[in-house]
Order: C-alpha cells, then structure tokens, then sequence
C-alpha cells in the first residue's frame, strides 16, 4: 500500500527514523548508571512499548491504572504507575494487579500508604513504592528530607508493601528551552537528591531506586549519578516542542492530511485539533517555512502562504506540537519507510484515563 492512499486525517510512524531513536536513546544512557523505564503516555501502544523492552528498557511507566491494566495483560512485567492512585474500587484493582506483575505506585501521604496496604491484604499481594518527592514540579509529592523519611517508615511497616525508592520528576525543565538554566537547575535538582538520598541511609532506610528525569533533561542525567531511572517518552517520536532544544533525535511521528481547498495565498488540509494535540504549541507543516501564520480549528489546519503550489488531494505532513496528547487523539497509527506502508500498530490504551 502507498503512504499517500491512505484516508486522513491518520498518524504516521517512520519506522527507521523510530528504530533509531530507540537506538539513540540507549546509546546516550548507556555509562549513565540509568535504565530506561519509558513513560507509555507517548504512545499508549503496548506493541511499541513491547519494542522498547526488546531494545534494552527496564520496564514501563505509566499514569494511569487503565494503562497499567493493559500493559501486564500484554505481558509487560515491571510497571510504575506514575501517580497516585486513592478512590477505593481502584486500590482493589492494584492490588490484584499486583499479583500478576511487579507493579510500583507512587505516595505522598500516609492515608495513602494505610489505604494501600488494606487492599493489598486483602489481595494478598505485594505492591512496590516510591515516595514522591517535590523537585520543583509543584504538583504531588512532599517537600522536605523528614516527611519522605516519615512517608518511608511508613511503607516498610506494612507487610504487604515494599519501599523501594524515591520518585522525582522535574517536569518544570522538561521544555526549558533555556539550556544554561536548564542544565542549571536540573544539576541543582541532582544536589537535592544526594541530600535527600544520604539524610534516609542515615535513617537506617535504604533506597534502591530514584526515579524520574525527561527526554528534555536525558541528557543532563547521569553526572552525579543519583537517578537510576529515566522516565522519557517522546524521544522515539520527537515533536514540534522538543525540536527547540536540539536533541539528538529524529521528527519520526507525523499526522498526514489532504489538501481539500486552496487559495492564492492558502492550503486548507483536513486536520484540525481533533486530530493533533495544540496544547504545547501548534504543529509544523512539513516542507512549508516555520514562519508561514498557522490556524487550527476543529477539522481544518489552513497555513498562509504565498505561491504555496499545493493543488487539491496533495498531502501535506505535520509535525505535531505535542506528540503525547496527538496519538492520544487516533486508534492506530501507520509505519512507513519511503512511501510504502509497512504495517500498523493499534493505540491499546487511547482514551484510557482512569
């Protein structure tokens, strides 16, 4: 099948681009005294995360328990749920969950912990945890040495579940495009995690794992070593945002649309924000200049451009603005390689957000 018979709007993988990215990813880490634990929101495809395991990743992240579910059900053994998870019918969900994989969630609070450790009973399974720590992302998470220490004595006194580290996602530099202040402020972040990681040993507690970092940052991590996870993502499809910071990774990801009208100075395609995510910026039209005015609305993308030469039924990529909350928006998504489809691959979890 030809790329350009496909129906759009539709997601476009370039599949050695992707394989290469895979490939760069664990070639960057590998002195780093990290694993790659990738974070499945990117994708939400259990084929791609079965891909990143094969290529060395240690297990998956997650947000979501929805997506957890997905990921031991296609046999994914080691997952973090990335967050915490408190409504009652969803701690009887983890804890049987944890009965069929090594599944770690993330606490910031002690009726939390006593809520974990009640379903996990039950269960009779044993659930994995990591403390979250804030770095600066000023979302969950406790902010000072003694309420971690607190959180973690708490966790080692139930039977059922296992303190096995600390979670400390600087989400805040993930799209700093200031490199100074974010190499800046990630080492800073580094020196807090040394202290927090020396204050617990004092405490007799010991701490296995410190989880977290970005694909903006992946680069940063590793020197001192204090993290032992990196949780990026969006380094195997590389998005319009990310591209303002010039890492070493390729556009990979890309929604194709059809040209449904023209103007002298307009190309009018057929997709909108219904089928690429805004909420990091715009997309890049792909050949067009990166300063030709762009309007989304809801099923159109129309580009401003003078002698464009785009004819009605052309196709013209984009590079999305945020490829996590893009694949979000489609069922599957189409590998390439020139201008043959290669195969397809099924977004397991979209719209899983409980």
């Amino acid at each position: 099948m030809k790329l350009n018979t496909l129906e759009t709007p539709v997601l476009i993988l370039d599949e050695l681009k992707f394989e290469a990215n895979l490939k760069k990813m664990m070639d960057l880490i590998k002195e780093s005294g990290m694993v790659l634990r990738p974070h499945y929101k990117s994708h939400k495809s259990v084929d791609i995360a079965r891909k990143q395991i094969a290529y060395g990743a240690k297990g998956i992240t997650c947000a979501k328990l929805g997506e957890a579910e997905d990921l031991a059900d296609a046999g994914i053994h080691d997952i973090l749920i990335a967050n915490q998870i408190v409504q009652p019918s969803k701690l009887t969900r983890i804890a049987h969950l944890a009965n069929k994989c090594k599944l770690t969630v993330c606490v910031d609070c002690e009726e939390n912990i006593l809520a974990l450790e009640q379903a996990a009973a039950v269960a009779n399974s044993l659930i994995h945890v990591y403390v979250e720590f804030d770095v600066g992302m000023k979302r969950c998470g406790v902010t000072s040495l003694e309420a971690v220490a607190k959180l973690a004595k708490a966790v080692q006194a139930q039977p059922h579940l296992s303190f096995d580290g600390i979670q400390a996602y600087a989400g805040q530099l993930s799209h700093e495009f200031d490199g100074d202040k974010r190499k800046k402020e990630s080492g800073e972040t580094d020196e807090n995690l040394i202290t927090l990681k020396a204050y617990l040993q004092e405490q007799g507690i010991d701490v296995k794992e410190v989880s977290g970092g970005s694909t903006g940052t992946a680069l940063l991590k590793g020197n001192p070593k204090i993290y032992t996870e990196l949780q990026a993502g969006t380094y195997i499809f590389m998005d319009a945002s990310y591209a303002k910071m010039e890492l070493p990774f390729e556009h990979s990801l890309f929604v194709l649309s059809t040209v449904i009208s023209t103007g002298p100075n307009l190309v009018v395609t057929d997709a909108g924000v219904k089928a690429v995510g805004v909420d990091q910026g715009l997309p890049r039209f792909v050949g067009f200049p990166q300063d030709a005015p762009i309007n989304l609305s809801e099923e159109h993308g129309a580009i401003r451009l003078a002698n464009h030469g785009k004819k009605i039924n052309d196709k013209v990529g984009y590079i999305p603005g945020h490829s996590c909350t893009t694949a979000n928006l489609h069922n599957q998504i189409y590998l390439f390689q020139g201008d043959e489809v290669t195969g397809k691959i099924i977004v397991t979890s979209r719209g899983k957000g409980q």
